[in-house]
């Protein structure tokens, strides 16, 4: 076609678009959707993606370089900017000669020189400003206390700016001063002005003077104090219970940014020179200008093993999984918005048959019904953009706050908006190519009367259809496991085939549909002949709703399936509705405010019953409460017959083929482990009520065991001659921290105790039983098993009465597995179910018009008034039925080969058979499917009878 005739065919369709606005605004609106949708995670993903210039200055501010020893001794090779990839040989990796490690002179003098003077020799005429991330403390807030991140740099030196910004106040200016994180204060209640104590140093608390935040990590709740103003005088504390965590201060320290002279750089063979010391080092010169691959020795190691660093990225789960999906919707919205340009064209039907008669051909009439594709696909793609765009900037604060990190820069990739426009012109051109070419090959006579040229389907096209629909699934569900091509490719591609081999079935299995039609009634009889006998407008619509169905059908497989898999994962932390209270990580960790705790619990909740204390069992120092690390524990293990070789210390002796290969083929190794999910550690103290609490245990054979000095166990493979093994195992040496710890092996009588919430590896002793096996317990929580649940507001009132002891403490009510996908699913099959409504109303009031003339035959024979009522009223139900068929099978393809997807990625060598059976579970939500394959088609039917007009309008039959 010539220019012309495309400008005439585009002005003509901008004039139906205007004349027809309510049908032109819903194809706009279907466009503009996804284009809407894409556009806004496109600006967001290219905002929040920073630049090098933005990524130096959040991980070393103004600096020219960062250093950070990871181990003494070590050897590093790292890629130019060492957050991509980097690969560390520490002294332990070393080859040995006579048992003893061959280090390097570079090693050697790592080992023996401090890092920070090491940093300074390597690196003469710098300053280095050492980067002092302390451990997280508890500090006093408005209603008790609370859990923090304390670090301590000077934020007047604008070295920090970029890493670290002040955005409300000033900055610290005197050693009693601080700085903390906006998430900090709305956590605690306080405001700038405000003072809070670090547990310890109550006797000098610290006022407020600023809110500073780090950009990339907006969802820290922090402290910043001035060098040396907070964890020095922490660390002079005698030790004492209730400070785990603060004993991670470093007498050095490990982290730098680096200030160059003037006029210096960091470049990449000082990089390297430094990683030999075992120094990783980001430098703003290297970032900037990267060496050659050939000349980074990280590649050169990785290519000479045929090693890849990353997951080839169209092959990643995420990314097949997303494709799939945006890929599904876009060929939904073609489908959904076919109808629509199918009314068009038949509506404007005797204009193109006065366009053919004049001597336009065929393909000008095609390009009028294409040109109306044209025109509101741009519109709706520029509707798209112009609102993707304002709301991301509209939102851009709230969706730094989400994602917790702030934007590089507002980024608009001209490119990348004009891809996004081209897909919803593509969208309306695909949309309104069936209907073009349905109009291009009408009869011109038929046309001009407004009758219809009735045409058999074809045979070919629904032989092609059905290949599709076949080889579309196989090639689906083959790639999802990665046997056959790429993944995204195979998923999307073999899902979109298979429900276009739907579509392509859709005339010839209309046919079929209507062989049933002889054992209706009269209406639905009359409504399915006329849908039978009008393929050309039948067809599109039943294919609208069947894209509407299969997309909530296969939303609904897909969450239905992932739902089940949590459920099966599941593990409860008791009966249900027990109330479990445990003192937690925080201040409280030592049991001193347990007292409290309780007293907190019993005056919010009602109706608790019996209350069952819970004892921590240590060996050698309690680890919840140790300031120095050094402690040993107590834990139940299985006989060595029936252990795992390739588990535990076993599989430190063993290679990692051999170590594989045993995780794969012996079945000891593919037995399920459960871990109840208690929070007070694998081996207890406590009672018969305990037992009752916390394990629905209510055999008193089992309570008198325990009271006896025996063991309960709940599960009968730690048993073996009546007995139970424990093993008892000593803090590591913190002179030699990589020796194995001496481990000793205790048995006690144990009694075998069933469990309602099943087996499980934990044990409960007598507190007496673990004293004579030379362990030693501390109070750590309570269990409470009311009748029935505790309300929602009870909760409440716990957790606000416990939120102003400490922060740390555990507070958990067993109210079972809840699914989260239950309202996604209902809320999607809803808005499918209104979506093919809506298409099926679009194809019924076509159907009307076009049956104008036999419901003026059927009034003048003498049919009631409410035969057009019924017969409406069928019409668009038998669109819904056969739509919610098609849609109900071709919803599965996609969903189950998305969960295979999944599945594939999710196993590991050792995988238990149970955990085998539960990832890539496919499980079908038959009510909701049940719902929309009979409970849609009524909805239409009884809305079309009832928004119809029982009054017939006589017309002169032409012709």
């Amino acid at each position: 076609m010539k220019l012309g005739s495309w400008r005439v065919a585009l002005r003509i369709a901008r004039r139906d678009a205007l004349r027809a606005k309510g049908r032109s605004a819903l194809v706009v609106a279907m466009v503009a959707l996804p284009v809407l949708g894409v556009t806004g995670a496109d600006v967001f993903f290219r905002s929040a993606e920073l630049d090098p210039i933005e990524r130096i200055e959040r991980t070393m501010g103004q600096a020219g370089a960062s250093l950070e020893i990871l181990d003494r001794g070590a050897v590093v090779l790292q890629t130019p900017d060492p957050d991509v990839d980097r690969k560390i040989t520490t002294v332990d990796d070393a080859k040995k000669e006579n048992g003893k490690p061959v280090l390097t002179p570079e090693q050697q003098r790592s080992l023996d020189t401090a890092p920070a003077d090491l940093a300074r020799q390597l690196l003469p005429g710098a300053t280095l400003v050492p980067l002092h991330e302390g451990p997280y403390i508890t500090t006093s807030t408005a209603e008790g206390l609370t859990n923090v991140r304390i670090t301590e740099l000077d934020l007047t030196d604008p070295v920090w700016h970029g890493r670290y910004d002040m955005v409300k106040g000033r900055a610290p200016s005197a050693d009693h001063e601080i700085a903390v994180t906006q998430t900090f204060l709305d956590t605690s209640g306080l405001k700038i002005g405000d003072r809070t104590s670090p547990r310890g140093l109550e006797a000098t608390p610290y006022t407020i003077t600023g809110v500073a935040e780090h950009p990339g990590d907006l969802r820290n709740a922090g402290l910043f104090a001035r060098p040396g103003a907070v964890i020095d005088p922490l660390a002079k504390l005698p030790g004492e219970p209730g400070t785990r965590g603060r004993t991670s201060v470093s007498d050095e320290a490990n982290n730098w940014l680096v200030k160059l002279p003037a006029g210096t750089t960091l470049d990449w063979p000082k990089v390297m020179e430094l990683n030999k010391y075992g120094f990783l080092v980001a430098s703003r010169t290297v970032i900037l200008d990267p060496p050659p691959r050939s000349e980074v020795p990280f590649y050169v190691d990785q290519d000479s093993r045929g090693e890849s660093s990353r997951t080839p990225f169209l092959d990643r789960t995420s990314v097949v999984v997303l494709g799939t999906v945006m890929g599904m919707a876009l060929l939904e919205i073609v489908l959904l918005a076919g109808p629509a340009f199918a009314v068009g064209a038949r509506r404007s039907r005797r204009q193109l048959g006065l366009l053919a008669a004049g001597g336009g051909d065929r393909a000008q009439v095609r390009a009028v019904v294409l040109g109306g594709g044209v025109v509101l696909g741009l519109t709706g793609a520029v509707v798209g953009l112009a609102v993707g765009i304002g709301l991301v900037a509209l939102l851009r604060t709230r969706a730094e706050e989400f994602s917790g990190q702030r934007f590089g820069h507002f980024d608009l990739q001209p490119l990348d908006l004009l891809g996004i426009a081209l897909i919803g012109l593509v969208t309306g051109l695909l949309a309104a190519v069936v209907p073009a070419v349905q109009a291009s090959r009408q009869d011109v006579v038929a046309a001009l009367t407004g009758r219809d040229t009735l045409k058999p389907p074809s045979r070919r096209l629904a032989l092609l259809g059905l290949l599709m629909l076949g080889g579309g699934s196989a090639l689906a569900l083959l790639g999802a496991t990665g046997g056959f091509g790429g993944r995204s490719v195979a998923v999307l591609g073999g899902s979109a085939v298979a429900e276009l081999g739907m579509v392509a079935l859709a005339p010839y299995l209309v046919g079929l549909f209507g062989r049933i039609g002889r054992w209706l009634p009269l209406g639905p009889r009359l409504a399915l002949r006329d849908s039978v006998r009008h393929r050309g407008r039948t067809a599109p619509a039943v294919a609208a709703v069947m894209a509407a169905v299969a997309g909530s059908v296969a939303v609904g497989v897909y969450t239905t399936s992932s739902d089940e898999e949590l459920r099966r994962e599941y593990v409860a932390s008791g009966p249900d509705h027990s109330i479990v209270l445990s003192a937690g990580w925080g201040a409280g960790s030592d049991g001193s405010l347990l007292p409290q705790m309780r007293g907190a619990v019993q005056n919010s909740v009602p109706g608790l019953g019996t209350r069952a204390d819970v004892q921590r069992v240590n060996y050698q120092g309690d680890c919840m409460v140790s300031r120095d690390g050094i402690c040993g524990w107590a834990a139940l293990v299985m006989p060595e017959e029936r252990r795992c070789p390739a588990a535990g210390r076993n599989a430190m002796k063993l290679g990692p083929g051999e170590v594989e290969r045993l995780t794969r083929e012996d079945p000891r190794c593919q037995e399920q482990r459960i871990s109840h999910g208690s929070p007070f550690g694998m081996t207890q103290a406590g009672d018969g009520a305990l037992l009752r609490n916390l394990y629905d245990v209510t055999d008193q054979a089992a309570a008198q065991a325990l009271a006896a000095g025996k063991a309960v166990v709940f599960d009968e493979r730690y048993i073996k001659d009546g007995k139970a093994l424990l093993e008892l195992t000593e803090p590591r040496d913190p002179n030699n921290p990589d020796a194995e710890p001496a481990v000793h092996p205790v048995t006690v009588d144990a009694h075998l105790a069933t469990s309602p919430l099943g087996p499980n590896d934990q044990v409960v002793l007598n507190p007496d039983t673990a004293r004579r096996l030379g362990l030693t317990t501390r109070d750590i929580g309570s269990v409470w098993r009311p009748d029935g649940p505790a309300s929602d507001a009870a909760e409440q009132k716990a957790r606000a009465a416990l939120a102003k002891l400490s922060d740390g403490i555990q507070f958990d009510i067993e109210r079972g597995y809840r699914s989260p996908g239950d309202l996604i699913t209902l809320g999607l099959t809803v808005f499918a179910g209104l979506v093919a409504l809506g298409a099926a109303g679009i194809a019924t009031g076509l159907a009307a018009a076009d049956s104008q003339r036999d419901l003026t035959t059927l009034a003048a024979v003498g049919a009631a008034p409410r035969i057009r009522r019924t017969l409406s009223g069928f019409q668009c139900g038998v669109i819904a039925a056969m739509g919610a068929l098609l849609g109900a099978v071709a919803g599965v393809v996609p969903a189950i080969a998305l969960r295979k997807v999944e599945g594939a990625a999710s196993t590991y060598p050792g995988m238990t058979l149970q955990e085998q059976a539960a990832k890539g579970i496919v499980v079908f939500p038959w009510l909701n499917i049940a719902g929309t394959v009979i409970l849609l088609p009524l909805l239409a039917v009884a809305l079309a009878a009832l928004l119809t007009r029982s009054r017939i309008s006589l017309l002169r039959r032409t012709g």
